[in-house]
């Protein structure tokens, strides 16, 4: 958690209100004792050096006592700015395998990364390292230390021109996209999440090293409770979208995989890779991918089907207590005919209220904006979105259902359950997701 002190974990634990009355059932009402017990929070920064701890005895006590290291810190916003996404997906992953050289009794460390560093690759995905400069595109200079003095030296230009915290952000952002699409990147996210494997696979030495790799992550399967979520994904925004009527037409391959797996496995997952490593005790390297796209895959066309049999069965009531009729989607199968669709339909239109507005005095000004807004904001998702919505991959996962079998072995599949093919994604949608995304992320 990015937090500045221990009342604000403990506010921000406590509006997790769900998952709190899941502990009390288990744990009584001493929920304040129970987290004192398990849980020593220490505030810190991982974009900074040794985590950015200053007391040096509470670093010397970590690194004597610290056994296993998990690494879930991130920014995932696919337009985030380069200087956030730079410091927290590449840098703070080398702040952190610095640390864990460091910690005298480590097992091992486990570094959550995402399944799309392999950016718009099609074909079938392998468990394998990024070497350190590799570019997806052929393009030859890819350098981290270069580019974390471009992000210096560019906030430090804007900064001494006295440049808005809005140009800044704006120019963070544009900087972030044209270093990814330089060397093969859809956008900023997976680009820096993969300088992030590059940095730790270049300095992990003899550092026991695991890389989980989540495709798009869902609400939970069955724990704490089945539905849970924080938050809301690319499906998660169709979806509302559909519902409440403002979405009627989408670009995506209908065939494409749109590969999901609940948190509640990713998290099963995780788990195992710290059990099964942490026995072996020995230096190792090892990739998972944590999806569905290899054994249980579900296409784009088959879940448009999911939610608009679920709205036409639970229709949205909007804020006049009207139930919302939903029509069938309208598909663009490519971008060409999106395009070409959003021009005739929005783009032409727009251009023609324009030219009115200014001809009667900006008579028209307000509509004009509305308008032009709206449009613009379709496009921008569409583009932020396009490279998952016509996806053409498979993410392999032999090394997980290695994993998978081991758990089996050791008799904790019921416990730790990450196998994709037991959901039924139908249901998945219609009983568990749809409804856990209206009641905890809606709300």
């Amino acid at each position: 958690m990015k937090l500045r002190s221990h009342n604000g974990f403990i506010t921000r634990l406590w509006r997790r209100m769900y998952l709190i009355r899941v502990l009390k059932e288990k744990w009584g009402g001493n929920i304040n004792g129970l987290i004192s017990e398990k849980i020593y929070l220490v505030i810190g920064n991982i974009t900074s050096p040794n985590l950015g701890l200053k007391d040096s005895y509470l670093l010397r006590e970590m690194k004597d006592q610290i056994e296993i290291i998990v690494n879930l810190a991130a920014t995932t916003k696919f337009d985030e700015r380069y200087v956030v996404a730079f410091g927290t997906n590449t840098l703070g992953a080398k702040h952190l395998l610095n640390f864990a050289k460091q910690c005298s009794k480590l097992e091992v460390v486990v570094h959550v990364s995402t399944a799309y560093v392999s950016g718009e690759k099609e074909g079938i995905i392998e468990e394998i390292p990024y070497k350190m400069g590799e570019s997806l595109n052929g393009t030859i200079g890819l350098n981290i230390e270069e580019e974390q003095k471009l992000v210096e030296e560019t906030l430090n230009k804007l900064i001494s021109k006295g440049a808005t915290q809005q140009t800044i952000s704006l120019t963070m952002k544009q900087l972030g996209l044209q270093r990814a699409k330089l060397y093969g990147w859809p956008n900023a996210y997976v680009f820096t999440k993969a300088m992030g494997e590059m940095i730790i696979n270049d300095l992990k030495d003899h550092i026991p090293l695991v890389i989980i790799r989540p495709a798009i992550i869902t609400s939970t399967y069955r724990q704490p409770f089945p539905g849970w979520m924080e938050g809301m994904r690319i499906i998660d925004t169709i979806a509302i979208g559909y519902g409440k009527g403002t979405i009627t037409f989408l670009p995506f391959g209908f065939h494409s995989i749109f590969d999901a797996i609940p948190a509640d496995m990713v998290v099963n997952a995780m788990i195992m890779t710290m059990i099964v490593h942490a026995r072996e005790g020995k230096p190792c390297h090892v990739i998972y991918h944590v999806g569905s796209s290899r054994r249980n895959g579900i296409k784009y066309g088959d879940l448009t089907g999911f939610l608009e049999k679920y709205f036409v069965e639970k229709p949205w009531i909007n804020r006049d207590g009207k139930a919302i009729k939903v029509r069938k989607t309208k598909i663009f199968n490519n971008m060409v005919t999106f395009g070409r669709y959003m021009a005739i339909r929005y783009s032409f239109l727009l251009k023609g209220l324009k030219v009115s507005n200014i001809m009667l005095c900006h008579w028209f000004q307000e509509k004009y904006d509305q308008h032009k807004k709206k449009y613009n904001h379709m496009m921008r998702l569409v583009q932020l979105y396009r490279p998952y919505l016509f996806f053409k991959a498979t993410f392999d996962d032999t090394n997980t259902e290695r994993l998978r079998r081991t758990t089996r072995n050791l008799d904790l599949e019921e416990t730790f359950y990450f196998d994709p093919t037991v959901i039924n994604w139908k249901d998945y949608f219609f009983d568990i997701h749809i409804p856990g995304l209206v009641k905890y992320v809606i709300k």
